[in-house]
C-alpha cells in the first residue's frame, strides 16, 4: 500500500503549484519556461516551412484557449516580464501573442530542434549566453525540447517552468501548470 501511495505522488507532485511556485515566478530575476499551448501531434509535417505557418503543426482552439488562460491568470497575479522572446514556430508565437502580455520578439536559439538534434548543443548555448547578458524576469515560449535541454525537465503544452541563473545555468525554482 505504502508503495502504491508514494508512487502517485511521485506522479501529481511535479504537477502541483504551490505557493512556492508562483513567488518563484515574481522574483525580479526569474527566467520562465514556457511550453507553447496545446498543438495536436508531434514535431511538424513534411513540407514544414518556418514562413509558413499552414506548413507547420499549429495550435488548435484548446491551445488557443489555454494559452488566453494562462495569460489571463498571470495579469490578474499581478506577473509582468521585462522581456517576452519566443521561437520563430508559429505554434510559439501565436502562444505568445495570446498571452497578452507585453511585446514579443523572435529568437532563433529557441527554434526547435527536435527533428534536427544535431542542433541542440549550439542552440543551448546560445541560449544560455543570451541569458547570461540579459537581466530581469524574462519569458522564453518555446519547445519541449529546449526546455529539455536546458533544465531536464520534460514540460506538458503550456507548462511554466521557472528558473534562475545559478553558477552559469539554469536552476529549477517552481513549476506552474493551468490545464486547458
Amino acid at each position: 500500500m505504502f508503495r502504491y501511495l508514494m508512487i502517485w505522488l511521485l506522479a501529481i507532485l511535479p504537477f502541483a503549484v504551490a505557493a512556492d511556485d508562483w513567488d518563484a515566478l515574481k522574483r525580479p530575476d526569474a527566467i520562465v519556461l514556457m511550453r507553447h499551448a496545446l498543438a495536436p501531434g508531434g514535431g511538424d509535417p513534411a513540407g514544414f516551412r518556418l514562413d509558413d505557418c499552414t506548413t507547420q503543426r499549429n495550435l488548435d482552439e484548446r491551445g488557443r484557449d489555454q494559452a488566453r488562460r494562462i495569460g489571463a491568470e498571470l495579469q490578474e497575479r499581478g506577473v509582468g516580464f521585462d522581456a517576452i522572446w519566443s521561437s520563430q514556430w508559429c505554434r510559439c508565437r501565436e502562444t505568445a501573442d495570446l498571452l497578452q502580455l507585453g511585446d514579443v520578439a523572435e529568437v532563433p536559439a529557441l527554434n526547435s530542434f527536435f527533428q534536427n538534434r544535431e542542433r541542440r548543443g549550439r542552440q543551448t548555448h546560445d541560449a544560455l549566453a543570451l541569458l547570461r547578458e540579459s537581466d530581469g524576469r524574462r519569458l522564453l515560449v518555446t519547445h519541449q525540447v529546449n526546455i529539455t535541454a536546458l533544465t531536464g525537465v520534460f514540460p506538458r503544452s503550456g507548462e511554466i517552468v521557472v528558473t534562475q541563473m545559478r553558477n552559469r545555468a539554469l536552476e529549477v525554482t517552481g513549476r506552474i501548470l493551468i490545464d486547458p
